[in-house]
C-alpha cells in the first residue's frame, strides 16, 4: 500500500479471502456414505419391492451386469427398475444436497458439501454431476484419491468442482 494512497484516502480494498475451512476426511466420508447407503437405500428398496415385486431384488446388481457375471445371466435385472431404482437415489441425493447441504449420514458425521471455489452450496448441475461421477470414482478408485490430496478431494469432488468440508456452527 502505498503512502500517497492513504494519504488521499482512496479505497483500497483488499482482495477477498478464502475462509478457513477444514476439508473432511476419508473416514468421515466413508461414516457418511455408509449411513446413507442404509437411510436411503432400504426405503428405495422397499418402493422398488412395492412397485416391481421382491423377485427383482433378487436379480443381478449393476456390477454384475458390468461385468457379465453367472448371476447376471442367469438373473438379469428389470431395466425399467433398474432405472427407476437409479433416478431415485439420484434425485433423493440431490434433493438433500441442495437444501441442506447434506444427507442424513452427512449429519452424523457433521460434514457438508459446497462448491470448491466459492464454498457456497453447488448448482443443481453440479450436484447431478457429482452423483453420477461416483460411479466413475468407484472403477478409477477414485475414493482412494482424497487419501494423496492436501484438500482430501476425492475424483468425483474434481469432476463436479466441489468439496465436503466440516459444517461450521
Amino acid at each position: 500500500m502505498r503512502w500517497r494512497d492513504i494519504k488521499q484516502k482512496k479505497n483500497i480494498s483488499t482482495p477477498p479471502q478464502k475462509p478457513k475451512v477444514q476439508y473432511a476426511g476419508f473416514w468421515s466420508r466413508t461414516l457418511a456414505f455408509i449411513t446413507d447407503v442404509f437411510m436411503i437405500g432400504i426405503p428405495i428398496t422397499i418402493i422398488i419391492m412395492i412397485f416391481f415385486g421382491y423377485e427383482q431384488t433378487q436379480t443381478a446388481g449393476f456390477t454384475d451386469a458390468v461385468m457379465q457375471t453367472q448371476k447376471a445371466q442367469e438373473h438379469a435385472p428389470n431395466p425399467l427398475a433398474s432405472v427407476v431404482q437409479l433416478l431415485l437415489f439420484m434425485a433423493s441425493f440431490v434433493f438433500l444436497w441442495k437444501l441442506a447441504g447434506q444427507t442424513p449420514g452427512m449429519k452424523i458425521a457433521h460434514i457438508e458439501i459446497v462448491d470448491a471455489s466459492s464454498f457456497k452450496r453447488p448448482s443443481y448441475l453440479q450436484l447431478v454431476t457429482r452423483f453420477f461421477s461416483y460411479i466413475f470414482s468407484i472403477f478409477f478408485f477414485g475414493y482412494l484419491w482424497g487419501l494423496f490430496r492436501k484438500d482430501k478431494r476425492m475424483l468425483h469432488d474434481l469432476i463436479s468442482r466441489t468439496a465436503i468440508i466440516y459444517k461450521t456452527a
